[in-house]
């Protein structure tokens, strides 16, 4: 639910006090529209200096064979506080990762109450990190970086300033959702439960395992179905579990956030979200569409290769599902529903073709899973070709059977518009073919691939197809940044309370429960399948691979599984799970950028995800599919 939809909800009783929103509505406003450029054009900024800087480093290794040791100290640095203020300006952007679907069946007057106590959990969260925050800076000022001798206080001083402005984000929303009267009640009823919480000892501390339970089971998943981001339900959890069963202080939280996200590798994700941005902007993702169209488009079911193959091609660059289903859908659905195909048919197989693409490189699920769980990126971006091939044929194979009844193309095959076509594709076709192969054959890292990459768009696409102005330039960083702002918090909090399930050993106690299965690797795998089936549903993508990948790799490893497989079918089977209704936001996603109700699309997904599913049996049962080429 937006803010104007809860201010319409509360109109009546904010009626009460008109004179008090008169003058207090314009100057917050004003106030929150211009700290939110602000935010917007530093942590963009921000954004830009590291792709220079990173070009330069890139620059400077190959073609000068100089290398420039700090820059990577630096941009790890940006890279945190880009990443920081990205969070804030998700968090007034409304882009969170959430799962939304009990809350909106609720009546609106419901829905409101259950918002506003969700935006209050929050609220009290934020304002229980700020002390351990500022003391996790006095404690790291004396400490210098290696290189450029930076305090170790700029770090944690970035997560400070992030946690300042959610609060005063928040503030504003809730100003917003509630009538004067009851606002500044919630507000100090917040203020109270972060100074009780303060004071709470840990008397829980007795209930041994029983709080993993409570907390991270019974409570992630209470705050995830009220509406409150998924993240920051990791991040509730973690940290009533830390006031209420240890002794330890909560800026043990706040390290792990700023541990979570400081890793270099991680820069990947937004530099390839920037360059998925990149590439629907300059046209590039659309030429390769309107290629592979001309090629095979006017078959009966064409389309529907079309769009698979398109993803396939889009996916192994922007790296991102949503970007990956906003540059095709919007171009082929119009023209599928005039060839005949069911409305319910183009959301399905946008959504479930975007599952599978999940194991596709660049994927940054990929690259996340590689980060968290110490299995070699360029390991899986090798591994993942051939499982994203099985997944595609799969589905093709559902395609043909379901467009039997569908007019073909009036229109021959023009080799004369295949010709034209693939010239005009040529320097984008070239693009996922560049980054595979640096990274595959050991030339570049991931994050040097990106950067390359988006050099290599600013200056080819600029040439042979349309460049991008500076007003859609900001536009496309603010966008990177809020994005990868909301990505990275899951990490960080994710990261925290994967720590937490580790110190506490239950990620010993589930090593020893999944080793131990009657059946070996195949009731390891099949129960892996399940499960993550379950977490990709209910606790989307990501969240799920940073929460549970670190603790289930090892296991697999530990039964004779071997990780880039296993990888490869933890990650589609929480693809499967992350674009099946009823629970899966990818579902809605595809829905929304195909403009198909989401209740005409249901029963059309079933063979789609049949066949997914049975392809990551398949990918299970035999080892090679993934590993053969390494």
């Amino acid at each position: 639910m937006d803010t104007a939809e809860l201010t319409r909800t509360t109109s009546g009783a904010a009626g009460a006090a008109p004179g008090i929103r008169a003058a207090v509505d314009p100057a917050l406003d004003f106030l929150e529209r211009n700290i939110g450029r602000v935010v917007d054009a530093v942590a963009a900024t921000l954004l830009l200096v590291d792709i220079v800087l990173l070009g330069s480093a890139v620059t400077a290794r190959y073609l000068l064979h100089i290398p420039i040791t700090w820059i990577e100290e630096l941009a790890t640095l940006l890279f945190l506080w880009f990443g920081m203020l990205g969070v804030a300006s998700a968090l007034r952007r409304g882009v969170h990762m959430r799962l939304s679907f009990f809350v909106n069946m609720a009546r609106p007057r419901t829905r409101l109450g259950v918002e506003v106590f969700a935006s209050l959990i929050l609220l009290v969260f934020l304002a229980k990190l700020m002390v351990p925050a500022l003391e996790l800076i006095d404690l790291n000022h004396p400490l210098r970086s290696p290189n450029l001798g930076i305090p170790g206080s700029v770090a944690p001083l970035a997560t400070v300033t992030s946690v300042t402005l959610m609060i005063f984000f928040l503030l504003a929303r809730l100003w917003r959702m509630l009538p004067p009267p009851v606002f500044l009640p919630c507000a100090v009823a917040a203020g109270a439960a972060a100074y009780v919480l303060e004071h709470v000892p840990p008397f829980m501390m007795d209930l041994g395992n029983l709080n993993l339970l409570i907390f991270f089971g019974v409570g992630v998943i209470t705050l995830i179905m009220i509406g409150l981001p998924i993240a920051f339900s990791f991040g509730t959890a973690t940290l009533l579990y830390f006031l209420f069963t240890t002794d330890l202080p909560l800026s043990v939280i706040v390290g792990r956030i700023n541990e979570g996200m400081s890793h270099f590798i991680l820069l990947t994700i937004p530099l390839f979200i920037f360059l998925g941005l990149q590439i629907q902007y300059t046209g590039m993702a659309k030429s390769m569409i309107d290629f592979v169209a001309a090629l095979i488009g006017n078959a009966r079911g064409g389309l529907s290769y079309v769009m698979l193959c398109a993803m396939y091609l889009v996916s192994g660059i922007s790296g991102a599902k949503a970007a990956d289903m906003a540059a095709i859908g919007p171009i082929l659905s119009p023209a599928m529903k005039a060839r005949g195909t069911r409305e319910g048919d183009i959301a399905a197989l946008l959504a479930v073709s975007a599952a599978a693409a999940e194991t596709i490189p660049p994927s940054l699920v990929l690259i996340i899973i590689g980060s968290v769980t110490g299995i070699s990126i360029a390991a899986l971006f090798i591994g993942g070709l051939v499982p994203g091939v099985v997944c595609m044929l799969a589905l093709a194979i559902v395609a043909w059977m379901r467009s039997r009844k569908e007019e073909v193309g009036r229109n021959t095959r023009s080799w004369r518009l295949i010709a034209k076509t693939f010239i005009t594709a040529v320097p984008a076709l070239a693009l996922p073919l560049i980054i595979r192969a640096a990274v595959l054959e050991g030339i570049a890292t991931a994050t040097e691939v990106a950067v390359i990459g988006i050099l290599y768009v600013a200056v080819v696409g600029a040439i042979t197809m349309r460049g991008i102005d500076m007003r859609k330039m900001a536009d496309m960083l603010v966008e990177t940044i809020a994005i990868s702002g909301a990505v990275m918090i899951i990490i960080a909090l994710a990261g925290a309370m994967s720590w937490a399930l580790t110190q506490s050993g239950f990620a010993q106690t589930l090593v020893e429960f999944m080793t131990n299965l009657p059946g070996g690797k195949a009731a390891f795998l099949a129960v892996s399948i399940l499960a993550f089936i379950v977490f990709g549903s209910i606790l989307e993508g990501i969240p799920a691979i940073v929460l549970f990948g670190p603790l289930l790799v090892p296991a697999a490893q530990a039964i004779g599984v071997h990780p880039v497989q296993y990888a490869m079918v933890v990650l589609l089977s929480m693809g499967l799970g992350l674009f099946a209704p009823p629970f899966g936001y990818g579902y809605y996603t595809a829905c929304a950028v195909a403009k198909v109700s989401p209740d005409h699309a249901m029963w059309n997904m079933v063979p789609y995800l049949a066949a997914l599913a049975v392809a990551i049996v398949v990918i299970a049962a035999f080892p090679w599919l993934s590993i053969g080429f390494l």
